[in-house]
């Protein structure tokens, strides 16, 4: 059953290297909000489907509103700024920088869920933050705004993740779904106003491509955690800085360089040590980044599922 998992998470995270290929193509021409203006609408059918069969009865309120709110703000800017990186950075480069969200999670669970962190995932955390450091590589090259935006899609895609596993237990499938999808649809639609570019049919569908693909990627995801333990899934995330490698080299043109490698190798190990040490049991009372199935919050393309809470993944 493990391998099982495994395999089903590979082939998610890879559907969502895919994803991001496409965003990148599509960042070349238009803005981050028109793309994801265009892959919400086209998210909205494809949602509605999940929440069909949602049999849970409730409402459209959401029972903790302020947790609820700051999600939907955190998910918004977290997928903005994962569109704006992945169009102007090497995709290698927003990779290694996102897969510090396990970090962020770690440290955001200390005041959000009252988690104790212990001496040695103190450790892991700041040897991560120094390869995010060793990435960056501060005064060798430019800070730019794309640095800035993979590095607040961490931020923020941890911070919404913990809000999830907060809440996940109380809050209805559909307000965890819907809100952070209208919220999209609704601001990034008045951004768009004043970028707006007209999409040829091909970029059009492309823009649907987006979409699909983050839903094909999601429920693949979700197979992956109702076959295997999390902790045989979650490090399988780090398959994508493989896919970076070979789709930046092969269709952007994009090397990797050593600064980049070697601080991405410091990141993954970090963060495969602290999924090491929620796994172990005893360390961590809500394993906090174990109970996120997901490697970022994106409200577009479904990489936090709440559905996974569902049948065996339950408690």
């Amino acid at each position: 059953m493990n391998i099982t998992g495994a395999f089903y998470a590979l082939a998610a995270f890879a559907v969502f290297s895919t994803h991001d290929v496409v965003i990148k193509f599509l960042g070349g021409s238009y803005s981050p909000f028109q793309i994801i203006f265009f892959s919400t609408l086209f998210s909205f059918p494809l949602v509605m489907f999940m929440l069909i069969r949602d049999r849970t009865e409730g409402h459209l309120r959401p029972v903790h509103p302020w947790w609820t709110l700051f999600r939907t703000i955190a998910a918004m800017v977290n997928t903005a700024s994962a569109f704006y990186a992945f169009s102007v950075l090497p995709l290698a480069q927003v990779y290694a920088l996102i897969f510090a969200t396990p970090l962020l999670i770690t440290i955001l669970s200390i005041p959000v869920l009252g988690e104790r962190v212990g001496f040695h995932r103190w450790a892991a955390v700041i040897v991560g933050l120094i390869g995010v450091i060793v990435v960056l590589r501060p005064g060798a090259t430019e800070f730019t705004l794309g640095h800035m935006a993979a590095l607040s899609c961490a931020g923020f895609g941890a911070f919404a993740s913990v809000v999830v596993r907060k809440v996940g237990r109380e809050e209805r499938t559909a307000v965890l779904m819907l809100y952070p999808l209208i919220a999209n649809f609704v601001v990034m639609g008045l951004a768009m106003t004043f970028f707006y570019r007209p999409f040829p049919l091909m970029d059009l569908g492309s823009v649907g491509m987006v979409s699909l693909l983050g839903f094909t990627g999601g429920v693949i995801l979700i197979l992956a955690y109702r076959a295997s333990e999390a902790a045989i899934v979650a490090p399988m995330q780090y398959s994508q800085i493989i896919w970076a490698t070979i789709f930046g080299y092969f269709i952007f043109g994009e090397t990797v360089d050593m600064p980049t490698i070697v601080g991405a190798g410091i990141i993954i190990l970090s963060g495969l040590y602290i999924v090491f040490r929620e796994s172990r049991g005893g360390h961590s009372a809500n394993t906090p980044v174990l109970r996120t199935r997901s490697r970022a919050s994106s409200a577009a393309s479904f990489r936090i599922s709440p559905f996974v809470r569902r049948g065996k993944l339950r408690g």
